[in-house]
């Protein structure tokens, strides 16, 4: 049905984990598409936000390695979406300190992904245990299995303290799109939220952010039980590469 790639027993890092370059590079190829532009953005750093565009697999890919390791923020992310390309004047290929400006919802030029948040239910502000982060990733298994017949199968995500689904979606950002998109996540919640995870209906937007996978999720401090973990992709369905 799909292909593992990474075992999940590999996120859990203990001690300082790093960024690890070639998952950085591998979740770019499969989420984005050649010629794309795509914000990356490290909010609440020492230094601001951090924002740039870019063009270049290679460049975006170099400049989130380099930024996990410089401002070990609470997290690197990026826009999924389809950005309008008048936005690389903004930070053309580099990222930029104390950006003024980031991608809106009106910025997009159309919709390619059903982001789904799947957070362990804890105290805002830590990391989550193993015990938590395995539920979150056992629910988002679950849902994966039992929605195949309606939405296909999706790319399935460890955030470092929860799970992702990504499904492929082709619609413009339009008010339709908005309400589809609302609905469906809506819907996932009403039947897999509970007291242990919950879906985080929150991720309509157009230009949600979203961790770039290969870097650290860092909430909180790294303690015994609760550690930083690298986010990564876990599994992909056997028609992508």
């Amino acid at each position: 049905m799909t292909s593992s790639t990474t075992p999940s027993e590999a996120n859990c890092v203990r001690g300082v984990p790093r960024a690890s370059r070639s998952e950085i590079e591998r979740a770019i190829t499969l989420l984005f598409q050649p010629g794309d532009v795509v914000e990356v953005r490290i909010p609440k750093t020492r230094a601001g936000v951090i924002s740039g565009y870019f063009d270049s697999f290679s460049a975006m890919a170099a400049a989130i390695t380099e930024a996990d390791a410089k401002y070990r923020a609470g997290g690197v992310y990026y826009v999924l979406n389809r950005t309008d390309r008048a936005l690389l004047g903004r930070a053309y290929n580099r990222l930029k300190e104390y950006a003024e400006h980031t991608t809106s919802d009106g910025n997009i030029r159309c919709r390619r992904w059903l982001p789904v948040d799947l957070d362990p239910v804890r105290p805002a502000g830590i990391s989550s245990s193993d015990d938590e982060h395995e539920a979150a990733l056992a629910r988002g298994r679950t849902i994966a299995r039992e929605m195949v017949s309606e939405w296909g199968e999706p790319i399935l995500a460890d955030s470092g303290n929860g799970a992702h689904l990504l499904y492929t979606i082709d619609l413009p950002n339009d008010e339709d799109a908005l309400r589809l998109v609302t609905g469906a996540l809506g819907e996932l919640d009403k039947r897999y939220s509970d007291d242990l995870v919950k879906v985080d209906v929150t991720c309509a937007n157009a230009a949600r952010i979203w961790k770039a996978y290969g870097t650290v999720a860092r909430k909180g401090d790294s303690i015994s039980g609760r550690p930083h973990r690298i986010s990564r992709i876990l599994e992909v369905p056997l028609d992508k590469p």
